[in-house]
């Protein structure tokens, strides 16, 4: 089997751009795939444009390693977010080549299954204003759907630091929410690297007696020391890694004993294959994996593939039930929670198991829609 073209095609919403590549196999196959870029559309499709002629036309779609090799090193440059997403759109999509010319799930390649259900929690659900009874009412209405975990970012736009009164404000939300929902749903609380350390440590102490699966990016996530003060002023357990592109940059916070969740985004990370390598490193370490995901349908397909071959995943981000809902329409077999335990079950059709609806995706054109979140109003997702 060879690779004879690549499509890439772009739907838009208010605050993301997903991107969907298509590679077209001399088989009739085409395997599908799609990453978010943040901020930098633009820029993914042109890296995209430019390394598939050089690497992926023409060439055979189980040849996973030569591809990563011919990207990451044969280039002669360092991996960065740009060239390890467009990497990730080539992977994923030749796997799901793979998986359709063999008859079998993704999952069935990457080592078998290990969890016939795979448990979800909710982003994008918390579209109000920063009133804690109005949160507490989306929170509440997010549990009635089966969700057995949130995720919440309670800070507004602050940057680096919190007044004192802005740290109550926020804990009012998180305390109304704790209240809507109960004390058994997981809360996870969303700092996107907002805070010096020394502020961090003081919001994360404040947010203990919620009892929280976890703090997400207390501080800016280029530099693991400074993660040092948040983790000796609270015994929550810390999450990071969406930021993250190649292995280096996840080695100062695994090896110094920094995160305990590992959030590596599978679709800016190079795809399946440096997926699986991190969950054996982090295994090794005894963490679990909580990988980020605010794609559509088709890299939350790719995700729970991972995840249910994956011993050591531990719960699957999804945005797609709250914000812009409407993009289950762009492919014909969405990836949806079961309402009676909050979880994904196993897929069981070959390859990723989807196909795009070219007629839904030219229903959203581009938007240039992007997170802004450090300008007020961000939550609503609205441009």
């Amino acid at each position: 089997m060879k690779i004879l073209r690549a499509r890439t095609t772009v739907v838009g919403t208010p605050w993301r751009e997903l991107v969907f590549l298509e590679l077209e196999s001399d088989t009739g196959l085409i395997g599908t795939s799609e990453v978010r870029m943040v901020s930098r559309t633009d820029t993914l499709l042109a890296c995209i444009d430019e390394l598939a002629p050089r690497h992926v036309i023409g060439a055979d779609p189980f040849d996973v390693e030569r591809l990563a090799w011919n990207i990451q090193r044969a280039e002669y440059d360092r991996p960065g977010e740009v060239s390890q997403s467009a990497l990730a759109c080539f992977d994923v999509a030749c796997w799901d080549l793979m998986g359709q010319s063999l008859g079998v799930p993704v999952w069935k390649l990457l080592g078998g299954k290990f969890h016939e259900r795979v448990p979800a929690y909710a982003n994008g659900w918390y579209q109000a204003e920063r009133d804690p009874s109005a949160i507490a009412a989306l929170a509440t209405a997010v549990v009635a759907k089966g969700y057995r975990g949130l995720k919440l970012d309670p800070f507004g736009h602050a940057s680096a630091e919190l007044s004192s009164a802005d740290r109550r404000h926020a804990m009012a939300i998180v305390g109304a929410v704790r209240d809507a929902v109960g004390p058994d749903v997981q809360l996870m609380l969303e700092m996107h690297g907002r805070f010096t350390p020394s502020t961090a440590a003081i919001v994360a102490k404040a947010l203990e007696p919620f009892e929280p699966e976890w703090i997400e990016e207390p501080t800016p996530p280029e530099n693991a020391l400074a993660y040092r003060a948040v983790r000796n002023a609270t015994h929550l357990p810390i999450a990071t890694g969406e930021r993250a592109h190649v292995m280096e940059d996840m080695r100062g916070f695994i090896e110094g004993g920094l995160v305990d969740i590992v959030q590596v985004d599978l679709t800016h990370f190079g795809g399946f294959l440096p997926m699986k390598r991190l969950a054996g490193w982090a295994d090794l370490y005894a963490l679990n994996l909580a990988p980020h995901n605010v794609c559509g349908p088709v890299g939350t397909m790719a995700n729970l593939h991972f995840a249910v071959a994956t011993p050591n995943y531990k719960v699957l981000e999804h945005f797609n039930d709250f914000a812009d809902s409407w993009v289950h329409e762009l492919v014909d077999h969405s990836p949806r929670i079961d309402p009676a335990d909050g979880c994904f079950v196993a897929p069981d059709r070959p390859g990723l198991g989807l196909a795009l609806n070219h007629e839904a995706c030219a229903r959203h054109p581009r938007t240039g829609g992007r997170i802004k979140l450090f300008e007020e109003g961000w939550e609503r997702r609205q441009e």
